[in-house]
């Protein structure tokens, strides 16, 4: 009794799972429901002169009220804007200057995907960079400079120094004797 109690209720199961949608119901079309957008923001332009570009957002990013200059790197199809801001503002306010360099740099379709810095450090190596480019040099120049930022960035372990043979030189007043692991 029990398995045929079993088999019934797997029986009509199958039956209710492949039962065809009947005419009158709607028909489940997954582009039905689709919503279609123009797109609005401003599209990003292939960067062709990289110098002018450069000069032309160094501009609209100096336009901005408390910006007193602006560095500007342009590699690719990207760049990168360095703001000098002035030195009495406190926190708050760089970063209310950084936002609306953002916000001029978006309108613009050479920066719209621009890359904006307050940091002195960068915006001083941004302009090394920007030297080294006119000067003729812009492999190394960036090589440089992107060594030293990483130089900065990457922190010193102590277990990563290693120990230096003996016919290096001699050992100074300073240099304590290490041990070898």
């Amino acid at each position: 009794m029990r398995l045929l109690c079993v088999v019934i209720v797997i029986l009509t199961l199958a039956a209710g799972c492949s039962q065809a949608p009947k005419s009158g119901a709607p028909s489940q079309n997954p582009n039905q429901n689709q919503v279609k957008v123009q797109q609005i923001a401003p599209q990003k332009l292939e960067i062709k002169d990289s110098k002018a570009v450069a000069e032309r957002l160094e501009n609209l990013a100096t336009s901005v009220p408390q910006v007193e200059s602006a560095h500007c790197v342009v590699f690719g199809n990207t760049a990168v804007v360095g703001i000098n801001i002035k030195k009495d503002l406190d926190r708050a306010k760089v970063g209310t200057v950084k936002y609306s360099v953002a916000e001029a740099l978006k309108k613009d379709p050479y920066g719209v995907n621009a890359i904006v810095t307050a940091d002195l450090d960068l915006d001083q190596r941004l302009r090394n960079i920007r030297d080294n480019i006119q000067a003729g040099r812009p492999i190394t120049g960036f090589a440089e400079q992107m060594a030293d930022i990483m130089g900065r960035v990457m922190p010193q372990l102590p277990r990563d120094i290693r120990n230096m043979p003996d016919n290096a030189g001699p050992k100074g007043a300073n240099q304590a004797e290490i041990p070898n692991p």
